[in-house]
């Protein structure tokens, strides 16, 4: 599969010494046309490590465009890819969920559209295509895990509030990436009866994986406009955002020394 359409758009921003650049790319899984957002730090020379990015369930956002460019100021490449395909953004929550349960219910795929965004990593210039990574939020969060679970080459997943839960659980055995679960401890749309089935998979898998519970959080508690009301069982957590992030630092530190 190859790119074939050339930058939409290309920008410069100079971050305490770093020169970061970006870029909106298309692609495509199949017939689909995806747009991802490609982010790096052109001061750097030589092939890095990349690091794909996927988003919550409302579509590539400026969200994951910012965590791209902090992960290009991190001295990684980062694409945030495009599950739902270009110009493909619900306008509310409802639309939301029933484009995102679309992808959880045919996770074959959800496993393609996420596939697509890492071959697409691996083909910038700048990557080490050895040297490869994934993290989600919410419904990426789910979605980096099934591309673990599909038997993925990459060096580790990282899911953030994601969704854990699996049809079909025998495919742990299938992971190669070391995983990072990084959950709110009090996160009501991931039950505990799910965390439990989730510790299962990975144990029955042999996989090196870590599941991290933060205290007080619930669903959503990177994504600042869940708002603060915990009631509602997605709010922002700065401390837990602030906590999650370092921990994924220090994984990828781990596999990429």
């Amino acid at each position: 599969m190859k790119t074939f359409l050339a930058i939409s758009g290309l920008l410069l921003a100079t971050v305490a010494g770093a020169a970061v650049r970006t870029q909106t790319l298309t692609y495509k899984q199949g017939d689909t046309v995806l747009e991802g957002y490609l982010a790096w730090d052109d001061s750097i020379m030589g092939k890095r490590p990349g690091v794909l990015v996927v988003h919550q369930w409302m579509g590539l956002s400026a969200n994951e465009r910012m965590r791209a460019e902090m992960l290009a100021k991190l001295g990684y490449v980062a694409l945030a890819a495009d599950v739902y395909g270009q110009g493909v953004r619900p306008a509310t929550p409802k639309e939301a969920g029933a484009l995102a349960g679309s992808f959880k219910g045919d996770r074959a795929l959800l496993r393609a559209r996420v596939s697509a965004g890492l071959d697409e990593l691996r083909r910038q210039p700048m990557v080490d295509a050895k040297h490869v990574a994934a993290i989600g939020y919410c419904f990426g969060g789910t979605a980096v895990i099934e591309l673990a679970r599909s038997g993925a080459d990459v060096a580790g997943v990282v899911s953030f509030h994601g969704g854990l839960d699996s049809p079909t659980p025998a495919d742990g055995a299938r992971i190669k990436a070391k995983v990072l679960a990084l959950h709110g401890a009090d996160d009501p749309f991931v039950p505990p009866d799910q965390l439990g089935a989730f510790e299962k998979e990975m144990r029955d898998g042999g996989v090196d994986w870590q599941l991290v519970s933060y205290g007080g959080a619930v669903h959503a508690f990177t994504q600042k406009e869940a708002g603060t009301d915990t009631s509602k069982g997605a709010a922002y957590n700065e401390r837990a955002d602030r906590r999650s992030w370092e921990a994924m630092e220090s994984f990828f530190t781990e596999l990429f020394k």
